[in-house]
């Protein structure tokens, strides 16, 4: 009986050595150690024999799976082992070669342009305010008095997400940081009202809001996410005349450029009346003589002071909307916003 099981385990080893990969070496085990195998066949035989000879054809048994599974995992760290010097061959590195060293971050254009804009409103009295970028219809249109079914809103391709607010209406991925002028509004509104109760002037709102948003439009001027800076001054008696100083001061500390001139061309915005784009042209330069467009303005619309939940015949003052992407662009001399948002770090190391 010995010498069939020591057959049984010269055979096993001859299998194991045989087998060239892990997937054949677990083949082979099958054929001796598997629900099927030789030693699990001479278990199972074992309900057969006496007590006295289930002892001894037992332990001989075991001594034979112990001597199979020993030679097993040899084979599987022989495998193991060939495997990892094959790989470190195949991946030797040239310790002659020089180190990598790492190169130094630095901040994203945009993002310099986003930390100007703020550094500049700042030192005018304007808060910063941010706020989601997933937004409520009635946040995103309809408190801007861009009610559904608007003409208005076919100007806005607009990205949609499968989830509806309490009006059974879809949110979606703001298409402009406008909403954050009413949602700043309604975390102060309280404090307004309760300071005009007491016979105290109706404190001024003035915010800006920058942040990213999305459209359906993709080319060199244009892409389908982007940033945008909004900006609310309300108060008892702020005129169009303000706006114009305020963005106009603004546009010339941006640019450093003194000589630098803004036109106010009237449009149609839904939130604002009367409406105007902001242009500017440079003196000199490249762009000399040319109008560029960067901003929408206008006098907020009394529907949307009254969904800021103020009263409009006591609080007036003006929005704009302008890109810092653009800004970025006319800033560096860049002819094509999808260069910052490639990733192309050839591309970005230039601005650090």
């Amino acid at each position: 009986m010995t010498t069939e099981l020591d057959s049984i385990v010269e055979r096993a080893r001859q299998q194991f050595a045989a087998s060239p990969t892990p997937a054949t070496l677990e083949d082979a085990k099958a054929l001796f150690l598997g629900k099927a195998g030789e030693i699990t066949g001479l278990m199972k035989e074992l309900g057969k024999l006496s007590v006295d000879e289930k002892k001894t054809r037992g332990a001989a048994i075991n001594q034979a799976k112990q001597a199979i599974e020993r030679a097993l995992q040899e084979r599987r760290q022989q495998l193991a082992e060939a495997e990892l010097q094959a790989q470190l061959k195949a991946e030797a590195l040239d310790v002659t070669l020089p180190g990598r060293r790492r190169q130094p971050g630095g901040l994203h254009p945009v993002s310099r342009t986003l930390e100007r804009i703020e550094q500049i409103f700042a030192s005018m009295g304007f808060d910063v305010a941010d706020g989601p970028e997933i937004e409520s219809d009635w946040h995103s249109f309809t408190s801007l008095n861009n009610p559904p079914n608007h003409p208005a809103r076919s100007m806005q391709d607009t990205f949609y997400v499968d989830l509806k607010d309490e009006n059974g209406l879809h949110y979606n991925l703001r298409p402009h940081t406008s909403p954050m002028q009413v949602r700043y509004a309604h975390q102060h509104v309280k404090k307004y009202q309760q300071q005009v109760a007491a016979g105290q002037p109706m404190p001024e709102v003035r915010v800006i809001a920058p942040g990213r948003t999305y459209r359906v439009d993709s080319d060199a001027t244009h892409s389908p996410m982007f940033h945008q800076c909004e900006g609310l001054w309300l108060g008892e008696n702020i005129s169009f005349k303000d706006l114009k100083f305020v963005f106009t001061n603004f546009c010339r500390t941006f640019f450093e450029r003194d000589d630098l001139v803004l036109r106010f061309r009237p449009s149609f915005f839904p939130f604002t009346e009367p409406s105007a784009e902001i242009d500017i042209q440079f003196a000199s330069g490249p762009l000399a003589g040319r109008w560029l467009e960067v901003a929408g303005s206008g006098q907020v619309h009394p529907n949307v002071v009254r969904n800021m939940g103020l009263d409009p015949e006591q609080t007036i003052g003006f929005a704009f909307g302008m890109g810092p992407d653009r800004l970025t662009m006319l800033r560096y001399g860049v002819n094509d916003l999808r260069q910052f948002f490639d990733g192309d770090i050839r591309f970005l190391r230039q601005f650090q």
